[in-house]
C-alpha cells in the first residue's frame, strides 16, 4: 500500500529520472500559485520525464466515450457524448462491443451536451444499477441536466431507466459548458462537478446548480445531512459542496486520503486544478458581481480581488489552455515513482499530464508522457480500472478508443 510520505519520493525519483535522460524534454506546464492569499509571484513546478508506458487499444469504433465503469465481472460500461451506452466484454485489448439499448430518445445532444458522465453503483451486483449525467429534452426543447439511474439486464443487452436522482441542473441550448462528472466518494457520497452553462451569474448563487460541485445520496437524490448548507430554506443550496467554478470536467479521489481534486476548463488560459474544500468558494465569476451583463471571461478563474477568502487553484496552466478534461490518481507498486500521481487528460492540448503532489496536495511536478504527446488526439475520459491499470478514452468523433496504459 501507498503512504503518504512516498508523495515525496515520487518527485525525488522523477526528477532523478530527469537527470538520467540524456535531452530531458522541457516544457512550459503549468504555474502552481503560492500557498495562502495567492497574491505572490507564482512558482514554476519541475518538468520531468516519466518511465515508459505501455498503450494498448482495448477497442475501437466509439464516439466521443465520455466516461468509463467497470463492472464486476470484468466488462466496461462507456458513455458516449452522442447518446449512446457501450458495453465492452472485458477491459483487455481485443474486447467486443455491444450498444446497449436504452431509450435516450430525451438526451439533448448538442456542442458539448449529450450522455456525459457515469457511475457504477457499488452494490452492482445485487442491484445491477449505474447513475449517468446527461442534456435533457422536454417536448423536444433544451430543458436542464439530469443525473439518471438506470439497471442493466441480466442479458446485458438492455439499459431501463429506474429514476431521474436529480434534475434541474441549468441547461444551455447549445450546449456550451455542460460539464457533468460524477464520481463516488469513499463514505458512500456522490461528487458531482458541473460546468455554469456560460451564464455570468450562476457560479456565484448558491440557490443555482450551476458551476459547482454538488454532494448528495446516491439512493435518493437528496443532499447529505453533513453538507455545509444544509442549514439552507433552499434545496438546491442544500445540495452544494463548494461553488463559483466555470466549468468541471474532473473529480479524484486521493487515495488513502480524504481530498478530493477537480480538473477545471479556463476561458483561454489557467485551466486548474483545484483541491476541495467544504463550503469554499473558488473565486469564478464572470458577473463581476452582478455589475456587468453576460459572460465576461476577462476575469480572473479564481478572483481573489472580489474574493479574498477564495481557494486557489493548487495548479494552473498558465498563459495557455490545455482543455483540461478528466482526473484520477493512479494506485499501486507497479506504478513505481507514479504511485499516487494526479493524472489529468487535456482535449485541446491532446495529452496526457502527471502531477506529482506533495501531502498538503501541492504540486510539485508535472510529466508528459511522450506515448500521448500529440499521438491519440483528443483525451476525454480517464479511470483508474480495478487492475490498477489506466483507462483512458479518446474524443476526436471517429472510431474512438477506450486505451489501456501499464507501466512497462
Amino acid at each position: 500500500m501507498r503512504t503518504r510520505t512516498s508523495f515525496v519520493a515520487i518527485a525525488a525519483t522523477l526528477a532523478t529520472l530527469t537527470a538520467c535522460t540524456d535531452s530531458p524534454a522541457v516544457r512550459e506546464v503549468g504555474q502552481v500559485p503560492v500557498t495562502g492569499t495567492g497574491t505572490g509571484e507564482p512558482t514554476q513546478p519541475s518538468s520531468a520525464e516519466t518511465p515508459q508506458l505501455k498503450v494498448e487499444t482495448v477497442a475501437g469504433g466509439l464516439t466521443h466515450g465520455w466516461d468509463v465503469g467497470f463492472l464486476p465481472d470484468g466488462k466496461v460500461l462507456v458513455s458516449q457524448r452522442p447518446a449512446k451506452l457501450a458495453l465492452l466484454s472485458s477491459s483487455t485489448p481485443g474486447a467486443t462491443v455491444t450498444e446497449l439499448k436504452a431509450d435516450l430518445s430525451d438526451v439533448h445532444v448538442q456542442g458539448e451536451g449529450g450522455l456525459m458522465g457515469l457511475v457504477v453503483h457499488p452494490d452492482f451486483e445485487r442491484s445491477r444499477q449505474f447513475t449517468t449525467c446527461q442534456t435533457h429534452t422536454e417536448n423536444g426543447e433544451p430543458s436542464d441536466v439530469r443525473l439518471v439511474t438506470w439497471r442493466l439486464s441480466d442479458d446485458e443487452l438492455v439499459a431501463t431507466r429506474v429514476k431521474e436522482l436529480l434534475t434541474g441542473l441549468p441547461l444551455n441550448p447549445s450546449g456550451r459548458h455542460s460539464g457533468c462528472r460524477p464520481t463516488l466518494a469513499r463514505d458512500g457520497a456522490l461528487l458531482v462537478g458541473t460546468g455554469d452553462t456560460a451564464r455570468g451569474a450562476f457560479s456565484q448563487d448558491r440557490t443555482n446548480l450551476g458551476g459547482k460541485v454538488l454532494r448528495l445520496d446516491l439512493k435518493t437524490g437528496e443532499p447529505l445531512p453533513d453538507n455545509p448548507f444544509i442549514g439552507s430554506d433552499n434545496k438546491r443550496e442544500r445540495l452544494v459542496y463548494t461553488y463559483g467554478h466555470r466549468n468541471i470536467q474532473g473529480v479524484a479521489l486521493r487515495p488513502d486520503s480524504d481530498q478530493v481534486f477537480t480538473a477545471e476548463h479556463g476561458p483561454s488560459k489557467n485551466d486548474e486544478v483545484n483541491l476541495l474544500e467544504a463550503g469554499k468558494n473558488y473565486g469564478w465569476d464572470p458577473s463581476q458581481g452582478g455589475t456587468v451583463g453576460g459572460y465576461d471571461e476577462s476575469v480572473e478563474m479564481t478572483d481573489l480581488r472580489r474574493f479574498p477568502d477564495a481557494v486557489p487553484a493548487k495548479w494552473q496552466t498558465g498563459e495557455i489552455t490545455e482543455a483540461v478534461c478528466a482526473a484520477t490518481f493512479l494506485e499501486g507498486d507497479q506504478w513505481g515513482a507514479l504511485n499516487g500521481a494526479l493524472v489529468i487528460t487535456a482535449l485541446k492540448g491532446e495529452k496526457v499530464l502527471i502531477l506529482s503532489l506533495n501531502e498538503s496536495g501541492d504540486v510539485t511536478s508535472v510529466a508528459v508522457p511522450k506515448e500521448f504527446d500529440d499521438t491519440f488526439g483528443r483525451l476525454r475520459a480517464a479511470r483508474t480500472g480495478p487492475d490498477g491499470a489506466l483507462y483512458i478514452t479518446t474524443s476526436d468523433g471517429a472510431d474512438d478508443q477506450l486505451l489501456r496504459v501499464t507501466p512497462v
